[in-house]
């Protein structure tokens, strides 16, 4: 049965199979207890020489590389790494040290990526390290406690090969309680671009150095004939101070072979603030700035670090191109305004630093671009546009980076800076460790990027254009080490710009709809334009009636250009209050020019004149404006004959003035009048002044009553006197001769004496012959053309206007 059972084809009985089962179970115990153990084993051999992926997880010693000089060694020097470790575990390292890693040299850019993104990760092969004494010994790392070390090895100690790029580990090793042998417990990954003798050809770098800020300047402006600018806040006086960000920018890049791209505004602001400032403290209040000193200061030492340099003026106050190709483009006017802003740059450069800037370049925001972006671009004058290589990325399948420049069509040229060049500085790089690997990565790039081909190239470097003070220290930091490399040298950005294009590189502009949608929901939206078109064209109205016009036309027309400026990109909030904020103040100013209130008029006789007052409480003149008054029914009341009139209108600045118009009443009743300022070519400016008038129209009927009434005092007071003329005579005739009294003195003195009560009777009524009181009812007489200020109540009730 045995045999039958072991015979192919047939099947094992039960009871066999059990017990060849359990025969196999008892067999393999002691294998399976050797395999239980394996974890254990394979974790220190795991470890090996280069430390395992257990330590690696743990993560139990933080390595952070804070120094590498110098960052691109050449023959003979001598490189040093220093540092902190810190144990981030619960327990103890004990034999612990650091030392230095190189491996193979990394063949390509992307390789390079990749192995910056993972500058922390243990896993990998990190090469060999680089024995004797170049290494950091400590006795024990405390949990929570950071401990420094510095490491100097020659560079022909660290057997590099040829000209290249080298992936440098710093690691520490160290053992633990738990885990008691040698192991890798911790390390940064930087990189050493390593070339020995000069290049034979040197790639030409061009280094954009941006000095622009984000708006500080109102609309306001003071009324003395400086006229002192109001700042939104102090945060530009702390941006130029010592130590602050543009003065760290401006310290760093006067030392660098640099092209200084600069916002105009920027420079406008700190002018502004160097000749006097107030600060807005609430919608009612500002105060005394007090950092002209600083503002002087800054302005005299970025005089000193341009000279000589090419210098490159965005329009004023760098208007978001993309945002104005997106969403402006559709709104009057919009298109004008970048106009004006390039228009404005020059001058401004030129006035406050004495240099002649380039007006030719372009720059959207991270050189995003797209073909609405390139036409709005170049539709001021611009022919060259700054854009990204991860924007006009390659299609042509190039095994190496072209030169920048790049005709697009249209006479147009795209400057395209290299992305990971541009992008080598983003981020938080305040902590040392950030900045010297970012540093270490730029170069590495630079030199992957010429050892690539052996043709003359032309690259630009654009970072983001609000670099912080710690981007700026290690983008300073970079460059300088680059312009003393042996592969680069340094070239202005016009040269790059006018350098021979590569025939292969790509020339097509991305579409529209490739604009990457992170950007894009930043952009100011299209009511923004919108707004902007409404306060140009409430400052078009208003100018034309102006004696000095420029006192108003260039801070609202700067002001206009900063609500377009691309530095309001993640602030709609901020973006919409500035721009409400210049309509309000427009409108402020605007109404400081009207009409004062009429109350109720009354109006006696046939025809009467009616006076209406034009107030100007700016401190300019203003001129060019027409006061029209209306009839509502001119069938009741005309104007001048007609049914409305119209007076030119002048009055100096403080003062107001007073025209009078003619009116004529056809029937009894209330009409109503309207006055409304125009403006010269039609447009109505400022409310309209809307007045009663009520007609009491006095018929022949009833002045000839009158006049018969007065006739008749007049006959009953003749008759009087003569009655009493009469008494006299006879009282005369009747009185002796000898009385005793002198009868000339009787026959002198007036009847009636001084205590006659008849007295009375000599005159005529006192109506009829009393001159009028100071406070009857008078005609308002012409006002001169230029009054002193009047008050802004409205006439009182129940005014007046006789024939």
């Amino acid at each position: 049965m045995a045999e039958a059972a072991d015979t192919p084809g047939t099947t094992p009985s039960p009871a066999r199979r059990w017990l060849r089962r359990t025969g196999a179970l008892l067999a393999g115990a002691p294998l399976l207890a050797g395999l239980l153990q394996l974890p254990a084993a394979g974790s220190a051999q795991a470890a090996g020489p280069d430390g395992t992926r257990d330590a690696s997880r743990s993560g139990s010693v933080a390595v952070s590389v804070d120094s590498l000089t110098p960052g691109a060694p050449t023959d003979g020097d001598t490189v040093t790494v220093s540092g902190t470790v810190t144990n981030k575990g619960k327990q103890a390292v004990t034999d612990a040290h650091v030392n230095l890693r190189v491996g193979s040299a990394l063949t390509t850019r992307s390789a390079i990526a990749d192995a910056a993104r993972r500058a922390d990760a243990l896993p990998g092969t990190d090469g060999t390290e680089v024995g004797g004494a170049y290494k950091a010994e400590f006795d024990k790392l405390t949990p929570g406690v950071a401990e420094h070390f510095t490491i100097s090895v020659p560079v022909d100690k660290l057997d590099l090969g040829g000209d290249g790029v080298y992936p440098l580990g710093v690691a520490l090793s160290g053992e633990t309680s738990a885990q008691p042998w040698d192991q890798v417990l911790g390390i940064q990954r930087t990189f050493l671009p390593w070339q020995a003798d000069e290049a034979d050809t040197t790639t030409r770098t061009t280094v954009l150095w941006p000095l622009v800020s984000t708006v500080h300047m109102t609309a306001e402006t003071g009324s003395n004939q400086q006229q002192t600018p109001v700042f939104l806040d102090d945060d530009l006086a702390t941006e130029i101070a010592p130590g602050g960000r543009l003065d760290q920018l401006l310290a760093l890049g006067k030392d660098l072979d640099v092209t200084w791209v600069i916002d105009p505004d920027l420079l406008a602001s700190v002018d502004a603030m160097a000749g006097g400032y107030r600060l807005r403290v609430d919608s009612d209040t500002t105060e005394p700035g007090t950092h002209q000193a600083v503002a002087q200061q800054w302005l005299a030492k970025l005089q000193d670090a341009v000279t000589g340099k090419e210098v490159v003026a965005l329009p004023f106050a760098d208007p978001d191109l993309a945002s104005l190709a997106h969403n402006g483009t559709r709104v009057a006017g919009s298109l004008s305004q970048l106009k004006a802003a390039t228009d404005v740059a020059a001058t401004t450069v030129e006035t406050v630093l004495h240099v002649t800037p380039s007006t030719d370049f372009a720059w959207p925001v991270q050189g995003a671009v797209d073909p609405s972006i390139v036409k709005v671009a170049t539709s001021a004058g611009a022919d060259k546009v700054i854009a990204r290589s991860d924007s006009l990325q390659e299609t042509g399948g190039l095994a190496y980076t072209p030169s920048a420049a790049r005709p697009i069509g249209g006479g147009t040229t795209a400057v395209v800076a290299d992305s990971r060049l541009s992008r080598a500085f983003e981020g938080d790089l305040t902590k040392a460790s950030a900045a010297t690997l970012a540093v270490q990565q730029f170069l590495a790039q630079s030199l992957a990027l010429g050892l690539q081909t052996d043709k003359q190239r032309s690259v630009v470097v654009a970072p983001q254009r609000l670099l912080t003070a710690g981007q700026a220290r290690a983008m300073a930091e970079a460059v300088s080490a680059l312009q003393g490399s042996t592969w680069s040298q340094p070239q202005d950005l016009t040269a790059t710009a006018k350098a021979k294009p590569d025939p292969d590189a790509t020339t097509k502009v991305p579409s529209r709809s490739a604009y990457p949608s992170a950007l894009r929901k930043q952009e100011l939206p299209r009511t923004a334009f919108q707004e902007i078109a409404t306060t140009q064209q409430r400052l078009d109205r208003f100018k034309v009636i102006l004696s000095d016009q420029s006192r108003v036309v260039t801070p609202f027309g700067r002001a206009i250009n900063r609500e377009m400026s691309a530095s309001w990109r993640g602030r709609s909030g901020a973006a919409g209050e500035f721009r409400q904020a210049v309509r309000s103040y427009l409108d402020t100013l605007a109404g400081r020019v009207r009409l004062i209130d009429k109350s109720p008029t009354k109006l006696s006789g046939r025809s009467a004149t009616i006076p209406v007052t034009v107030q100007n409480n700016l401190v300019q003149g203003v001129g060019h404006l027409v006061l029209r008054l209306s009839s509502t029914n001119p069938t009741r009341l005309e104007i001048s004959g007609k049914d409305y009139d119209e007076q030119p209108i002048a009055v100096s600045g403080g003062h107001s003035t007073t025209v009078k118009f003619t009116t004529s009443a056809n029937a009894n009743g209330q009409s109503t009048l309207v006055a409304q300022l125009y403006t010269q070519d039609g447009q109505a400016y400022g409310a309209p002044v809307t007045f009663d008038v009520k007609v009491t129209e006095i018929t022949a009927t009833v002045m000839l009553v009158i006049g018969g009434g007065v006739l008749l005092l007049v006959l009953a007071g003749f008759r009087m006197y003569t009655q009493r003329k009469r008494a006299a005579a006879r009282e005369a005739q009747e009185t002796p001769e000898d009385d005793g009294t002198d009868g000339t003195e009787a026959a002198d003195e007036p009847a009636g004496g001084a205590g006659n009560p008849q007295d009375t009777g000599d005159r005529l009524p006192e109506e009829a012959t009393a001159r009028p009181r100071a406070d009857d009812p008078q005609q308002p007489s012409d006002g001169t053309p230029d009054t002193a200020a009047e008050s802004a109540d409205p006439s009182g009730t129940g005014e007046r206007v006789d024939r």
